[in-house]
């Protein structure tokens, strides 16, 4: 196996990594605020300075790379996608270049017009309405219920969304479908903004110390009305969307939970190196070298496992089982990262105001939920109860 990187994805990388360290980390004390009780700290980007870094990320070449070739994007492959993704985790500024929803790659002509290129373009947000208030994550107990009628649907029900809020938006929604009575399978909705009986439930942008969690909004459906052509892909059918790209997905999530443990130890050895205790720099205590070492020792297994499954996925190899690994394997050990970062801070990190408090949220942020990594589990297990060679 060859693990040098071609010319190109060296060259994506360095541009990408270039753009944090120039464009985004020097963001990252206005964004978290500047007065001491942090009343000016946000969450998101204004839409000026996001325009502007839009227009940046546009003239070197960044801009829409992980969009594929036959949508008007630049097609990176997988491993291409890891190696900008794992740079973008390693800052605290919420910014891509053009990454939307896969789940959209699958509108038709009129949808991509309506939806994905204002989405992909940031003159529409996208509002992922797929988990329920009491059920979390759980899609199996669906209660939004889409009913029938003839050549439209009425949506009633109510969805989660932790999107970011935005001024012009639409839904993408999940509901069961009946037919008389009779349940059709899940179906996937494109839920436009003045769709009358369509509320959204805190969708103002945070500041202050509320700008620490990310918001959680509330959308409610009462007798919505949707046309059959807002129906994503087919009805009943709408776990069958972006199904190619998943297992990619979970590698680049992977890659992300790389790029966000690679900065914690960055930090964590910058924290090292300048504390003193008795006028001696902590450095030197072996607890301190055994957390950084175990940091480091992670990291590289990790970034790896990341960089030979995206290489798998970009011969054409099949990858459920290995991106089911990356994304458990990745998932765990972020956390872990975490939990030794906090040991040499001497103590929880969760002090608002300071880099090391958001990207210790970004952490928890970026990982799984419980309930994802029993899946990755199972994903593995399967594969191997098949007698498939580990």
């Amino acid at each position: 196996m060859d693990f040098d990187l071609a010319e190109e994805l060296r060259m994506i990388q360095s541009l990408a990594r270039d753009f944090v360290k120039d464009q985004l980390k020097p963001m990252e004390r206005d964004l978290m605020g500047r007065t001491g009780d942090l009343s000016d700290a946000r969450m998101f980007l204004d839409e000026e300075t996001e325009a502007k870094l839009v227009k940046v990320a546009q003239e070197m070449g960044l801009w829409a790379v992980s969009i594929p070739e036959e949508l008007g994007g630049g097609g990176l492959n997988t491993l291409g996608n890891c190696l900008v993704e794992e740079e973008l985790a390693q800052t605290v500024i919420p910014f891509n270049f053009g990454d939307i929803p896969p789940i959209l790659f699958d509108c038709n002509d009129r949808q991509m017009e309506s939806y994905f290129l204002p989405t992909l373009n940031r003159q529409k947000q996208a509002y992922l309405a797929l988990m329920e208030p009491g059920n979390g994550a759980e899609i199996s107990v669906m209660e939004t219920r889409a009913e029938k009628k003839k050549d439209y649907y009425l949506l009633n029900g109510q969805k989660l969304s932790l999107s970011r809020p935005g001024k012009n938006y639409f839904a993408v929604v999940f509901a069961s479908t009946t037919h008389n009575g009779a349940k059709g399978g899940v179906t996937c909705f494109l839920m436009d903004k003045d769709t009358p009986g369509f509320e959204v439930i805190g969708d103002d942008e945070k500041t202050g110390w509320q700008s620490q969690t990310r918001p959680v909004m509330r959308l409610v459906f009462n007798r919505c009305r949707v046309s059959a052509e807002n129906i994503l892909g087919e009805e009943g059918k709408a776990f069958r969307l972006g199904k190619k790209w998943l297992p990619s997905r979970r590698i680049i999530r992977g890659a992300r939970c790389v790029g966000v443990a690679q900065r914690l130890l960055e930090e964590a050895t910058t924290r090292a190196q300048s504390w003193q205790s008795f006028q001696q720099p902590i450095s030197g205590w072996p607890s301190i070298q055994a957390a950084l070492s175990d940091i480091a020792v992670a990291l590289h297994a990790a970034r790896l496992m990341v960089y030979e499954a995206a290489w798998k996925a970009d011969k054409g190899d099949p990858i459920r089982r290995e991106a089911a690994m990356v994304k458990l394997f990745a998932t765990q050990m972020l956390h872990n990262v975490a939990d030794r970062v906090t040991h040499i801070y001497g103590g929880p990190p969760y002090i608002a105001g300071l880099p090391m408090e958001r990207l210790c949220r970004q952490a928890l942020a970026t990982s799984a939920t419980e309930l994802a990594l029993e899946l990755q589990r199972s994903i593995i297990a399967n594969d191997i109860l098949k007698g498939l060679k580990v």
